[in-house]
């Protein structure tokens, strides 16, 4: 989870996480220089579990590399500071593991209060696996994504122009490795004025910039072959 001024709904999202995860397992918090009450929160639930990093400033995609870099376990998943996980989310991905490199669950859109706006991300945008059909419009959303080690082993480090991290780790699946998309939701991913991206929403990227931006994602997938 890369966080930065995410006081006001973080701490139901570390609660919805640490619920789900065994003895063994790691929540990694990499914290953009918050100026406001974000690590203390996330340090009040006293977990030995939740292991917390400070980036150089990073911006959202950079640090989101940072706390994959500080991972260990054999599956990852991204979270981000202001959604929820449901209860099952963990228990329903990780069977999926035995056959597929990566899994991408749909999610809710919900508003600040958790009204729901729609009930399925993948409705909304067309979601599913495929090299053209993402590199037109990408279904990568990071806080529903999950992925082995090796999927990570081939995605870093990222590319010094990647312009979002689960665009580039999905692409990365789609050249390499074995995606899919189940479809239930298992995520409230909430819609507000603060959001760190447009995951959700129609991207506000010009058409050019976002032409550059996949010249320069497919250029980086060629070097990688």
């Amino acid at each position: 989870m890369a966080v930065k001024n995410g006081a006001s709904y973080i701490a139901e999202q570390v609660d919805s996480i640490v619920g789900q995860l065994g003895v063994n397992d790691e929540l990694i918090v990499s914290d953009d220089h918050s100026t406001d009450s974000t690590l203390d929160i996330v340090h009040s639930f006293n977990d030995p579990r939740i292991r917390i990093y400070s980036s150089a400033r990073l911006g959202a995609t950079h640090n989101f590399e940072l706390a994959l870099s500080r991972s260990s376990g054999d599956v990852i998943f991204l979270a981000d500071q202001d959604d929820i996980w449901h209860s099952d989310k963990l228990a329903t991905m990780m069977p999926y593991f035995d056959e597929f490199d990566m899994v991408v669950c749909d999610c809710a859109l919900v508003d600040e209060d958790r009204k729901v706006i729609s009930d399925s991300f993948f409705e909304l945008h067309g979601s599913g696996k495929g090299f053209l059909r993402n590199l037109v419009s990408n279904s990568y959303m990071g806080c529903c994504m999950g992925f082995r080690r090796s999927v990570l082993k081939k995605a870093l480090p990222f590319p010094g122009d990647t312009a979002t991290h689960d665009f580039w780790i999905g692409m990365v699946a789609e050249t390499h490795f074995k995606p899919m998309f189940l479809k239930k939701s298992l995520v409230d991913h909430r819609i507000h004025d603060t959001n760190a991206s447009t995951s959700g929403r129609a991207s506000t990227t010009p058409p050019m910039k976002r032409v550059t931006q996949r010249y320069k994602l497919v250029r980086n997938l060629i070097r990688s072959l």
